[in-house]
């Protein structure tokens, strides 16, 4: 079985088959440059970059592109907030918003459109759908005519019987029907605007994605990414357009993540609970948060608590000091019979974690079959103090691609400083390890004491079906 995907578009998993041979074309909707992106957004970004590396890992070539929304009504009232240009407020964001991404190993997109750059390409594609009866204007703002697309509503349900006027949608007495939606803005005093056929304005949001996407992947491309937000209205919007426009489907497969919550709450501004990943990185480092905001599948919710991240640094501390442990060990020229069943081990959990892949990118079963992997090399290096040095190579070499190549998570052995707590870590895993033997041998006295005595000292010892989990009694 190939790989499958959960298609927004239908709410059902599909098989996935490009359009083109061994190409897949990829859009993803960037940020809006008035502020730092928070980590709800980096769970976004970071879905994209997996997705993007699993296929690339599968041996297709793909191109990302992710637009910079650097005119908007959000950006304008910074702009005024701060007595900056909206020019400069844009600068700003959208260099911190690349910071972040490559501070969290998130690959630059292919292609980065600005909406301000393609302001020319937007009149045109409205211009067109004017032509074609799908916008109409008046006095100098251009709507989309919803009930002109026989189609809306298919990727949100939301039909337009079932839209209440007022209730997520603007009331406006130019409109010809409420759900209506700005393809173009006439000039407000203050305001950015450009020269239009319809007079001075500028773009709405909508239209500036569908018409960057269209202009660098084309008028149909593979697959369109977002937040679950995004859904409605921004992507129903932009299905409209497009596809009105040229009469052709436009995205085939929709890809959209659950949010991320804080303490069980949406991220909002009115709650005082954003976290931007600026903040967020001066607690964790960048590999404990991209960890984190994997351990879920994304179409699942995920909270961001404390308890929540410490298991994740935990955790990855675990697959760190496994492979140290696996380079650390004397290499020899012939293998033994433990090596064989190691690379069998290894081999198997390989296919187990593409298997998860291949399924809908269910990143929690991948990190799974990596701790197979790491159990196995810690009961090898229990047992031996030598390797042959292939058998080595191959191990350590499946553990990196599966790691840093599709998951994005890098290496760090060798090069870091122990802290107090990665000793405690380390300590701790070791001594686990040895009470794992004790229970293999039915030896369950020592296995007991072990466990008492750590009791004692304040860890709290849960033996799982997944394995052996702890964490420090809270004070």
């Amino acid at each position: 079985m190939g790989l499958r995907v959960f298609n927004t578009l239908g709410m059902r998993k599909e098989e996935f088959v490009p359009l083109r041979d061994g190409e897949v074309r990829i859009y993803v909707c960037g940020p809006t440059v008035y502020d730092f992106i928070h980590i709800g957004n980096a769970r976004a970004f970071i879905f994209a970059d997996i997705v993007r590396r699993y296929l690339e890992y599968r041996g297709f070539n793909v191109i990302l592109v992710s637009n910079i929304t650097d005119v908007d009504d959000k950006i304008i009232r910074r702009s005024q907030e701060t007595g900056l240009s909206m020019q400069r407020i844009s600068e700003i964001y959208s260099d911190a918003y690349f910071e972040d991404l490559d501070a969290l190993n998130v690959r630059r997109p292919n292609v980065s459109p600005r909406a301000t750059q393609h302001i020319s390409e937007m009149i045109e594609v409205i211009q067109n759908l004017i032509e074609k009866g799908f916008a109409y204007q008046v006095d100098g703002d251009v709507y989309f005519d919803v009930l002109k697309f026989e189609d809306y509503g298919k990727l949100s349900g939301n039909k337009l019987e079932a839209l209440e006027m007022g209730a997520r949608i603007e009331v406006n007495p130019k409109k010809r029907n409420p759900a209506d939606f700005a393809l173009w803005k006439s000039r407000k005093e203050g305001e950015p605007a450009w020269y239009s056929p319809w007079g001075w304005g500028r773009p709405g949001w909508h239209i500036e994605c569908s018409t960057m996407a269209m202009k660098y992947l084309g008028e149909t491309f593979d697959i369109h990414m977002g937040g679950k937000d995004l859904i409605f209205p921004h992507h129903e919007n932009e299905i409209a357009q497009a596809e009105s426009l040229t009469g052709k489907p436009f995205a085939r497969y929709w890809l959209h993540n659950e949010w991320l919550t804080v303490g069980g709450q949406k991220m909002s501004k009115s709650l005082g609970n954003i976290i931007t990943v600026r903040d967020a990185l001066k607690i964790y480092s960048p590999q404990v948060l991209r960890f984190f905001l994997i351990s879920a599948h994304y179409r699942s919710p995920l909270d961001f608590n404390k308890e929540s991240i410490e298991q994740a640094k935990i955790n990855l501390e675990k697959i760190f000091n496994a492979i140290e442990r696996l380079l650390s060990l004397k290499e020899r020229s012939e293998r033994g019979e433990d090596e064989e069943f190691l690379l069998a081990q290894v081999r198997e959990a390989k296919k187990r974690f593409e298997e998860a892949m291949d399924d809908d990118f269910n990143t929690p079963l991948a990190i799974a079959a990596i701790f197979d992997m790491v159990r196995a090399v810690n009961t090898y290096v229990n047992r031996n103090g030598e390797i042959e040095a292939a058998t080595k190579s191959e191990v350590y070499e499946t553990i990196r691609v599966l790691l840093e190549d599709v998951l994005g998570i890098k290496i760090e052995v060798g090069k870091r400083e122990k802290t107090r707590s990665d000793i405690i870590n380390s300590l701790v895993e070791l001594i686990l390890e040895v009470r794992q033997e004790m229970r293999r041998r039915k030896e369950w006295e020592i296995s007991d004491k072990i466990r008492e005595r750590l009791q004692m000292l304040g860890f709290i010892i849960e033996d799982t079906p997944q394995g052996t989990k702890w964490r420090l009694k809270e004070t």
